[in-house]
């Protein structure tokens, strides 16, 4: 990666095939897109469904997509894909069939690394009324991590793969849920200086203060990212739109009426505005391994109904200015690492996705490609 200029990377999800297991649990021949297609106003004025424009309702089996995908973001300013990946143990992965499909296609002509969404799937993230267990992560130690580094060694080679100082760069969602982690960051360290590397240059999503803490006692190498879902979910500043100042009787009645942040117990959407949300967001850089994220949009009504979390009026004037001001901020850090993460490339079922929609076209992408161009006029 290059160090001297600021480096776009995008979240990647591989969501947009059939596999058997979202046959069993929601309907043959379930992706994303079946969600999406499906969405319906839940209030007036609620913009739903929103649809895919240049791309369509792509399957990504065909191996145009992924080069059609590369070619756009290449064009728009996108330095790279953050793939979700899907390993639960046990060698056990979903939605893998992407990326190992772009690994023997070159002509998918984009950096990319990954990111270990280390999480159980449960029903209730997905708009089911219940917290059903789908498929559970799950942790074989130093065994179990071997098999997973083995695995991912191919793509750890490939010149696409986004290294620093020839350290692969490695994402994790969930550092505090690794029970063992200590082991396995050394582990992986090691594995990678044996096969030609000088480590893995990790960064760790922070969503707790667990995962701080781990970072503040052990991690002193990669960086640390800020993860903007939990933001959207639990931040104070926002929650309830200026909830800090409202009375305890005007509190209890927003809850009584559904409004409430217990995922799973909420009757109604929680609806904010985005030019105000994105304002709560802290713009301090906590230290020198900070790397800020950023999104352009959010409405996950498409997969969790009235569960679910929506920002009104996100539209891509709204969204160059948040990218703006985290690039302003960022050059005034000049010891951290040139980065912004956006979240997402295409997720569609969240409302959150830089892909041309019916509604703005490509205005999600000229945005970027417009501040990048004035960042190195």
């Amino acid at each position: 990666m290059s160090e001297n200029k600021i480096q776009f990377l995008a979240y990647y999800l591989p969501q947009y095939h059939p596999i058997e297991e979202n046959d069993k649990w929601w309907g043959k021949g379930f992706t994303e897109w079946t969600n999406v297609a499906k969405a319906k106003p839940l209030f007036k004025g609620h913009y739903q469904p929103i649809l895919p424009a240049d791309l369509g309702f792509y399957d990504l089996r065909v191996p145009e997509v992924q080069e059609q995908q590369a070619q756009l973001a290449k064009e728009y300013g996108i330095d790279g894909f953050i793939y979700y990946q899907y390993w639960f143990g046990n060698s056990k992965m979903l939605l893998e069939r992407p990326a190992e499909a772009m690994l023997n296609n070159k002509k998918i002509d984009l950096s990319f690394c990954f990111c270990w969404a280390n999480e159980t799937w449960k029903g209730i993230w997905h708009g089911l009324d219940n917290g059903d267990i789908l498929i559970e992560q799950t942790y074989q130690g130093e065994e179990g991590y071997r098999a997973y580094f083995e695995y991912l060694l191919p793509f750890f080679k490939d010149e696409r793969y986004i290294k620093v100082d020839n350290k692969p760069m490695f994402h994790i969602y969930r550092i505090e849920d690794i029970p063992d982690w200590n082991m396995f960051l050394e582990l992986f360290d090691d594995l990678a200086i044996q096969n030609g590397f000088k480590g893995i240059h990790f960064i760790v999503t922070v969503l707790s203060k667990e995962s701080s803490e781990i970072l503040k006692n052990r991690f002193v190498y990669g960086q640390v990212g800020t993860d903007v879902f939990r933001k959207m979910r639990y931040s104070k500043g926002f929650l309830f739109e200026n909830v800090r100042y409202l009375g305890w009787l005007e509190r209890k009645i927003k809850v009584n009426l559904g409004f409430t942040n217990e995922i799973g117990k909420r009757l109604k959407p929680l609806i904010f505005d985005y030019d105000k949300a994105v304002s709560h967001f802290s713009s301090a850089f906590h230290n020198e391994k900070y790397i800020p994220c950023v999104f352009p949009n959010w409405d996950n009504s498409a997969r969790s109904g009235k569960k679910s979390l929506i920002f009104v009026n996100a539209n891509p004037n709204s969204w160059r200015k948040h990218l703006e001001k985290t690039v302003k901020e960022l050059l005034k850090n000049p010891k951290n690492p040139q980065i912004i993460i956006i979240k997402s490339w295409n997720e569609w079922a969240e409302g959150n996705h830089l892909e041309p929609d019916v509604k703005f076209g490509l205005e999600w992408l000229k945005t970027v490609k417009e501040v990048k161009k004035r960042l190195y006029k």
